[in-house]
């Protein structure tokens, strides 16, 4: 019996290094996926003012991206079922790369259809990466501390949360603004030679993440990964469930809702905060672009207390509670003035961190054979960051660009997150 013990401590350890070098490429990983969103909230307020838009068409920037996820959904969990893995996560770095060039002709040509294009190519190559690495970072590991360590990899997607606004306010932000009259009493020389000039300054930024991507890919292509199969891909007649099967696990269904409504509520804070910097808090651009890398900051080291906390409390009960506190903060940030505007913006960057990785680990526990169609169905509800930012636009254009009484919008949110956290999660006994 001891020698026994021993073999099957020696196996688990060897296992667990195994796994160790794949889940680093992994969370390499949730640090691009986090790059590529959050630039936006950079790009949505640079697009606005380098090609003249409203509220809402600015919006369209988290749509092409969001939208692409509503789209691919299907086809990227196609793929892991057919492919596998290791050859998902290449394709999707190499989509997301391609749609990454594709800003450098869309800049010179000062062309936001073209710059949505790309946009668009990149939120199908994140479907994809992201309908495999979520999963994959889950199953690297001890069934009973997937949460844990999903919570760990995405604590370097907000790594990426701050990183990418200090990165966009620098090399993307001018600093300067000029208001629609200003513009008009320009020379029509000196507002074209302005205007590109605003366009252009995104082509280093996405020339530098489109290269990064192929390495990465390259990377992945020569580094051996495990493959781990269910028994679902071993020849369980299972294989042949419909996409809708999956949804009769009512805590995946209600997940996928959850789901919804949560990236809609961080796509709608991190897209509008810097016009909420100004507005709100009187401040410049510039220092509205860095504020928005300190809300980052703020997001990775929610994650990182978030991971830790896990290990001491159930995750439905801190979902819960950041749930709660979110509701409150940005009803803080609606009716608030001055800095406690900022405050309350960077204490949502807190207590969102948790929520993505949290409801997408609860929404395919015990799924077993159904975790791939999970993720395909968890992932589609990325849509809300397509849906609620084009809403909340809307709702501030009709406000006489008051952005504030936009943020009704993410308030919602985090009240159906609340009702998940405490009713929607649990897992109904009796389904097969």
């Amino acid at each position: 019996m001891q020698v026994n013990s021993n073999a099957q401590l020696a196996a688990s350890a060897s296992g667990t290094r195994n796994y160790l070098f794949p889940f680093i490429l992994v969370v390499s990983l949730f640090f691009l996926w986090g790059m590529a969103h959050n630039l936006n909230g950079v790009l949505i307020p640079h697009l606005k003012k380098a090609c003249q838009l409203d509220n809402s068409q600015s919006a369209l920037v988290d749509t092409s991206v969001f939208f692409a996820y509503f789209v691919m959904a299907i086809p990227a969990g196609y793929l892991l079922r057919k492919w596998g893995y290791k050859l998902s996560i290449i394709i999707g770095l190499i989509t997301f790369s391609l749609g990454a060039f594709l800003f450098i002709p869309a800049a010179d040509l000062r062309m936001y259809e073209l710059f949505l294009l790309a946009l668009f190519i990149i939120g199908c190559g994140l479907a994809v990466l992201e309908t495999a690495a979520n999963p994959y970072a889950a199953v690297l590991g001890a069934p009973e501390s997937a949460t844990h360590r999903l919570n760990l990899a995405a604590s370097f997607n907000g790594l990426a949360a701050m990183v990418a606004p200090i990165v966009g306010t620098v090399f993307i932000l001018s600093g300067t603004s000029y208001s629609e009259a200003e513009l008009q009493a320009m020379a029509e020389a000196d507002r074209l030679a302005y205007l590109t000039h605003e366009a252009s300054s995104v082509k280093l930024p996405y020339l530098t993440l489109g290269l990064v991507l192929l390495i990465v890919a390259i990377l992945f292509i020569f580094v051996k990964l495990p493959e781990i199969k269910t028994a679902e891909e071993t020849g369980n007649p299972s294989q042949h469930k419909s996409f809708f099967a999956v949804l009769r696990h009512k805590h995946l269904a209600f997940a996928v809702l959850a789901q919804f409504f949560y990236v809609g509520a961080q796509v709608c804070v991190t897209s509008f905060f810097i016009r909420m910097a100004q507005q709100g808090a009187g401040v410049d651009e510039k220092t509205a672009g860095y504020y928005l890398g300190v809300y980052g900051l703020l997001f990775m080291i929610g994650r990182f207390v978030g991971t830790f906390m896990l290990r001491y409390t159930g995750a439905p009960r801190l979902l819960s509670v950041y749930a709660f506190i979110s509701v409150l903060l940005a009803a803080t940030a609606i009716f608030g003035s001055g800095m406690v505007v900022l405050y309350a913006l960077g204490g949502l960057g807190f207590f969102m961190s948790i929520m993505f990785p949290t409801i997408f680990s609860l929404g395919i526990t015990g799924l077993g054979d159904d975790t791939k169609q999970a993720s395909s169905w968890l992932i589609m509800s990325i849509v809300g960051g397509a849906i609620f930012p084009f809403l909340t636009g809307g709702i501030i254009d009709r406000a006489d660009d008051n952005t504030q009484i936009g943020y009704i919008v993410p308030l919602i949110c985090y009240l159906v997150i609340f009702w998940y956290a405490n009713k929607g999660y649990k897992v109904r006994t009796g389904v097969s």
